[in-house]
């Protein structure tokens, strides 16, 4: 098996002032009113390479000190790490007491986000010629090495968790399909010694789950329902219940998707990435919370096996639902992820992660994902925690009026509703079945689980959203 987390691009650790070595050293300043020529200019991120005492100084921008944010630090670092990839520079030291003045709670773990997160790229199937650049080594100058370490430590395991979910994001369909996928959650339970539990379709079959094996029954690798759980360190606690779709390939089934829209679609599988990199950042982190992770796998392909359109499936809940497109799967799959993680726990609350439709990309670009949800608190809780993270969302409704447009003309529902309303036609079918007693939110992350461009801390493709919000949520919790 190829390794399961990607190598390290960039390293980082803290030592005191009279232990720096004679390497490159970053400072960091907000921008001048009207800097002098040569210097950065007044954008986060600019970048100037000087001489000073016959030190070689790389002053980096904060921007104007007014808009100093905890978003700002991050782009910084994301840029800081591009430079130092891009000039292959093998060591650095980073004076961290340039942002001492800076009076913005979390400024430090916000500024090494930005560092790990920065330096990450998709390279495992390059050439020699083209092999991942020399490691970057950061010495972090800071007048109390104790009490930074920590910080360093924590940004260290989150961004290894998204990199990880970026990573297998990545990863092609003749790589990672549900079987493989499934393999490698068993892999990475047993490091972080999480509770893996792994059922094949005979058995999804057997408990009644047909939408997830009608959507995987045309493929050569059919599906499979992955199970995580952390038992957090309070295990009194009732569990937060993520469930993600993992599509790792969607062709479209027999509704096939057209030249433009097929090519990306291996990042079909990001949300369910995204809730296992959140359980073993829990488990890394020894989050409180108890947690448990249910990722529906299938692979939705053509061939004389596959589910058509007219068909008529019966869920793991019991209701029926007739297919009026092979293309809207992912919303099948999670009817019955979500039924058994309801029968199976006592879900604190319920979030699901999906990579839903490209409604949402029409309604909110590539800016937030769409959140829809039963519950008011549990709808603050995650925008706020959207926003302190950066991975924001954004409220659509889901009242009662949108059910018509999902109920079916031969069964309970239909799986789709048509153009108008897409996002919530997908939101409103995923309601119909989840309690009303039970908190809970879906996450349309289609427009955010990838990026068709470079971002100031993201390379071209997967993103890992979500893996720090839901932590941010989670510890939010007490």
């Amino acid at each position: 098996m190829t390794e399961l987390f990607p190598a390290p691009l960039l390293t980082l650790d803290v030592i005191s002032k009279k232990d720096a070595g004679a390497h490159l050293l970053i400072s960091l300043a907000p921008a001048a009113e009207k800097p002098a020529p040569g210097l950065p200019g007044p954008e986060a991120g600019d970048t100037f390479l000087s001489q000073k005492d016959g030190q070689a100084v790389l002053m980096v921008s904060l921007g104007k000190a007014a808009k100093i944010s905890l978003e700002t630090l991050r782009r910084t670092g994301g840029a800081i790490a591009r430079w130092l990839a891009k000039n292959k520079v093998a060591e650095a030291n980073l004076a961290l007491a340039d942002l001492n003045e800076i009076k913005l709670e979390g400024a430090p773990s916000a500024l090494f986000e930005g560092l790990l997160l920065g330096a990450y790229q998709f390279t495992h199937y390059k050439s020699a010629e083209d092999a991942r650049p020399t490691v970057s080594a950061v010495h972090i100058i800071a007048g109390t090495p104790g009490k930074i370490k920590p910080l360093v430590e924590r940004a260290a395991t989150l961004c290894k968790m998204v990199n990880m979910a970026r990573e297998w994001g990545h990863e092609p369909a003749n790589v990672i399909n549900p079987v493989t996928l499934a393999e490698r959650a068993q892999a990475v339970a047993a490091e972080y010694h999480l509770k893996c539990t792994v059922l094949d379709d005979k058995q999804l079959e057997a408990m009644g789950a047909g939408a997830i094996v009608a959507v995987g029954q045309g493929s050569k690798t059919p599906s499979r329902l992955i199970i995580l759980e952390y038992p957090g360190t309070d295990s009194s606690l009732k569990p937060v219940v993520l469930v993600g779709k993992a599509l790792t390939f969607d062709s479209g089934g027999y509704s096939l998707k057209g030249v433009e829209n097929i090519v990306t679609m291996k990042y079909d599988k990001c949300g369910g990435m995204a809730v296992i990199g959140t359980l073993l950042a829990a488990a890394a982190l020894k989050i409180k919370t108890p947690l448990v992770g249910v990722i529906g796998a299938s692979e939705n392909m053509v061939s004389d096996q596959a589910y058509r359109p007219d068909d008529i499936i019966t869920t793991l809940s019991g209701k029926t639902v007739e297919i009026i497109t092979t293309d809207a799967e992912g919303r099948l799959v999670l009817a019955d992820a979500l039924t058994y993680a309801q029968r199976n726990f006592q879900p604190r609350a319920l979030i699901d992660l999906a990579t839903l439709t490209g409604g949402v990309v029409t309604a909110l670009g590539r800016v937030r994902g769409g959140l829809m949800s039963n519950n008011p608190e549990l709808v603050q809780q995650l925008m706020a925690s959207g926003e302190a993270t950066f991975e924001r969302l954004w409220q659509l409704p889901l009242d009662d009026d949108y059910l018509k447009s999902t109920k079916g003309e031969e069964a309970d529902l239909k799986n789709s509703g048509g153009r108008e309303g897409h996002p919530i036609m997908g939101g409103i079918f995923l309601k119909q079945f989840v309690s009303d007693e039970i908190p809970w939110a879906h996450l349309d992350i289609a427009g955010t689980a990838d990026s068709n461009k470079e971002m100031p801390y993201c390379p071209k493709g997967a993103t890992g959203f979500g893996i720090r919000l839901l932590i941010h949520y989670i510890e939010s919790l007490g």
